[in-house]
């Protein structure tokens, strides 16, 4: 029961106990009127209309109440109808709330339901992505173990050949082993005949002095004195003689022997035949990735193109594009960059920018690691870890087309064959030879000869004196003043002179490219500069703040001029100044 119908309740209540008070009050003044005096009294008249008057505000109030009472009753069917009223608007409104309630069950169920869609999607998505992620990783470590194999087969090959010539060496070591056995029996048979000769001279001499003495009657001093005196003239004579054959012998057998050791040098060194390009080939999964390489209106090649500095190649070639670029290091990582993106298969410019990036940083671990390989191979352990990273440099380096640390390498196998030979320091020697062309890797950087920029390397980390020397004298900037000097001088040559280590024409090739950009890169406001199409086109990349619309198309103009005054190539070179501006904003 609410609080409304208690209080009408409490009402009618009071309203009943005040009408029968009314009720009973009147009840008792009729039965005084009945015991009155004579209505002639003029006291009970009076007293009667006052009981009467008394009577009718009863009257009028049990009335009253009686009003009070309808109203109340009134009031509280009102309540009544009120009340079921609310009863009805809580029905419905719990009947609301339970529809809503079912609604919302519904829609959580249908929200459950597409998140349970949404959560498999990505999960098969994640999956898509972990699988591709493993194929590349597959993909990555099949070629590091075709690497390894490779190298296996490689480095057993060279020990067969060394064991081979391991064996030879040991039956030259034997026939000549013989050949000394043969000529200490005949120098016995020789000693043996000078003995029984001397002893016939002895015994001639002591008939020559009798006779001396007997013809010429001189005595035994003067005969002895005489004697000597042409002995000593024949000596003197015969010791000239044997000193020029000696000579002579001497300057044919150094000749001789100097000739073995750098013959045999040569042919103990198994190095590679000279097989440097300027171009790679990349093979794809199929056709129909030469157009996400390409991309809408050709953004992706040319953003590839403008950030790696490597012209791509795009032809009738079945599942392959070709990479062109005078510079190794720089074709090595649009390559590593072009095959990152075909196996990730999102190729955009953002995309490619950050791809470049990566390859640049595995290009120089592996520059790294090529040149700890060579460490190991020539067998020099102590090194100051600068000269390692320069060392790393030369992987990509060419010198006349030829690879400048495999070059290395082999300088220091010929040098230290050639000590072995001579039975000089071979570690110092191998050492010295090694680090010969240290300076290549910085001839870019600082003005100066390799030679001498090597040697300047090589001391301020810590390499001894002999080195520094025979660094600075192998290409006659400096005197050679040791024997490391003229045998890194020597096996410097061998390696650069034998049959198909070097191209010249590629070198000079290259020199024209690098002097090419070179040229764009000295003018003012240039960012960036590559030399495409094998050096028939130039693409230079300018700063937009520093270089407007007019200063592009003059520096186009004095590049060009320049390139035609100091260079000599065939054809033509097209000169393309790119002035690209770029906003970047980031959302957070």
């Amino acid at each position: 029961m609410r609080a409304l119908d208690v209080v009408l309740l409490i009402v009618v209540l009071v309203l009943t106990l005040v009408v029968l008070a009314a009720a009973v009050f009147g009840a008792r003044v009729l039965r005084g009127l009945q015991t009155r005096p004579a209505p002639e009294d003029p006291a009970y008249i009076a007293e009667k209309d006052r009981q009467e008057q008394s009577l009718a505000a009863l009257r009028t109030a049990a009335d009253e109440a009686n009003s009070t009472i309808d109203v109340a009753k009134s009031a509280a069917a009102a309540a009544r109808t009120e009340a079921a009223a609310a009863k009805a608007e809580a029905k419905a409104a719990r009947a609301e709330a339970r529809r809503v309630l079912d609604d919302a069950r519904a829609e959580a169920d249908t929200v459950l339901e597409r998140a349970h869609k949404q959560a498999e999607a990505d999960a098969e998505q994640l999956r898509t992505a972990a699988r591709r992620s493993g194929e590349r990783e597959v993909a990555v470590l099949a070629a590091t173990t075709r690497e390894q194999a490779a190298e296996v087969e490689r480095r057993a090959a060279r020990m067969d050949e060394r064991e081979r010539m391991h064996t030879e060496e040991v039956e030259r070591l034997a026939e000549r082993e013989r050949q000394l056995t043969a000529a200490s029996a005949a120098l016995a048979a020789r000693e043996a005949a000078l003995d029984a000769r001397e002893k016939e001279l002895a015994e001639a001499e002591s008939q020559r002095r009798r006779e001396l003495e007997r013809v010429a009657g001189l005595t035994a001093d003067s005969a002895r004195a005489e004697l000597v005196e042409a002995i000593e003239g024949q000596a003197k004579r015969e010791a000239a003689l044997l000193v020029r054959e000696i000579e002579s012998d001497a300057r044919s057998t150094a000749e001789q022997r100097a000739r073995h050791i750098v013959v045999d040098a040569i042919q103990r060194v198994a190095s590679e035949q000279t097989a440097e390009s300027v171009v790679s080939v990349l093979h794809l999964p199929g056709d129909e990735m030469k157009g996400r390489i390409i991309g809408r209106e050709g953004r992706n090649i040319r953003a590839f193109e403008s950030v790696t500095g490597v012209n791509l190649i795009i032809d009738d070639t079945p599942e392959a594009v070709l990479l062109s670029c005078f510079d190794p290091v720089r074709r090595e990582v649009g390559r590593l960059t072009l095959e990152k993106l075909v196996l990730d298969g999102r190729i955009h410019p953002h995309r490619i920018e950050e791809v470049h990036d990566l390859a640049r940083q595995e290009v120089d671990q592996l520059c790294q690691r090529a040149a700890e390989d060579a460490l190991v191979e020539v067998g020099i352990t102590e090194i100051h870890p600068e000269l390692v990273t320069l060392l790393g440099r030369l992987r990509y380096r060419t010198s006349y087309g030829q690879n400048v640390l495999k070059h290395l390498v082999e300088t220091a196998h010929i040098a230290g064959i050639m000590a072995a030979e001579l039975r000089l320091d071979v570690p110092l020697i191998k050492r010295s030879a090694f680090l010969h062309d240290i300076g290549k890797a910085l001839t870019h950087e600082v003005e100066g000869s390799h030679a001498i920029i090597g040697a300047d390397v090589a001391r301020k980390y810590g390499e001894s004196e002999d080195v520094v020397h025979a660094i600075e004298a192998h290409h006659n900037e400096v005197p050679p003043q040791t024997v490391e000097a003229v045998l890194t001088q020597a096996s410097d040559a061998c390696s650069g002179g034998r049959p198909g280590a070097r191209r010249e024409s590629l070198e000079a090739y290259v020199k024209r490219l690098e002097r090419i950009e070179e040229i764009a890169a000295g003018k003012l406001g240039v960012e960036k500069v590559f030399a495409m199409q094998a050096g028939r086109e130039i693409r230079v990349m300018v700063k937009p703040d520093d270089v407007d619309d007019i200063g592009a198309a003059v520096l186009a103009r004095d590049v060009a001029k320049q390139i035609e005054e100091e260079l000599t190539y065939p054809g033509q070179i097209r000169v393309t100044v790119v002035r690209e501006s770029r906003v970047t904003e980031i959302a957070r």
